[in-house]
């Protein structure tokens, strides 16, 4: 399976200046999946939740999501991107599945970072997993990293890669998804952006490094960061289902629940 992240910086408020840059940056890859940052279509830095949804987007209503789901049915490929999700007077800071035939899934961010709390309304989608050419991939976004439960329950649900789209501005996450990989046995890819949103509330500085690691916690590619970088690579999804740590330790079938409250 080739898999990959296309990194960037996404221009606060641009929707339609980003959404070019995705498209042409992607036109003529090889690819059956590739993981875009979060909030890639709007920028991050929203001063209120107004302004969030200024910029969202309805999915069943958006120029800019149905200009992905034709790129996706021309390559016959998927992708996972980030947006700002408009639903009735809620916004949720989302992440879409999609590929040749439509959005196959939307996720809602969980665990809101910061100040997203006063611009998002706390994601109501449970952790699942999707099949795509037989792969099992799940979702997570940015700061879910810091909650070791999204990997874990993604993991036992039998995804084989994580997709997390990203807008990290710590500095933690990159190498803390090796270890979530060595705990879970999971491919992780982990889209981020770069560059600075300068807003008249302050200014955030992103980390780019995107990366992908292999189960064991192997990291396999990480991008530079303050630059765009689209990197491809092909992986073999099986090998995430090898849970053996050791000749007598399964991951998952060594677990004693409870002792774990």
């Amino acid at each position: 399976m080739k898999v990959g992240f296309y990194q960037f910086r996404p221009l606060f408020g641009k929707t339609e200046q980003n959404c070019q840059k995705i498209l042409s940056a992607l036109e003529n890859i090889d690819a059956d999946l590739i993981v875009l940052p979060e909030l890639a279509l709007s920028g991050y830095y929203f001063k209120d939740k107004n302004e969030a949804l200024k910029y969202a987007e309805a999915p069943d209503n958006s120029k800019r999501l149905d200009a992905l789901l034709n790129l996706a049915n021309k390559k016959n490929m998927h992708m996972v991107v980030g947006f700002a999700e408009k639903c009735d007077k809620q916004c949720y800071n989302s992440a879409a599945l999609i590929g040749p035939n439509g959005i196959e899934h939307i996720y809602r961010k969980v665990h809101l970072f910061n100040e997203e709390k006063f611009c998002f309304d706390p994601g109501d989608t449970p952790f699942m997993v999707n099949e795509i050419n037989d792969v099992k991939i799940g979702i997570m976004i940015c700061f879910d990293w810091v909650f070791p439960e999204v990997t874990r329950t993604l993991a036992m649900q039998g995804a084989q890669i994580i997709c997390q789209p990203s807008n990290l501005v710590l500095t933690f996450c990159q190498q803390t998804m090796l270890a979530r990989c060595i705990e879970n046995k999971v491919f992780a890819i982990t889209a981020n952006r770069y560059g600075v949103d300068k807003r008249p509330q302050g200014s955030l500085k992103f980390t780019g490094k995107s990366q992908i690691v292999a189960p064991g916690g192997k990291l396999l590619h990480r991008a530079a960061s303050q630059r765009d970088a689209l990197f491809i690579t092909e992986i073999n999804p099986l090998d995430a289902d090898n849970k053996m740590i050791t000749e007598h330790n399964h991951l998952f079938k060594d677990r004693r629940p409870e002792f774990y409250t």
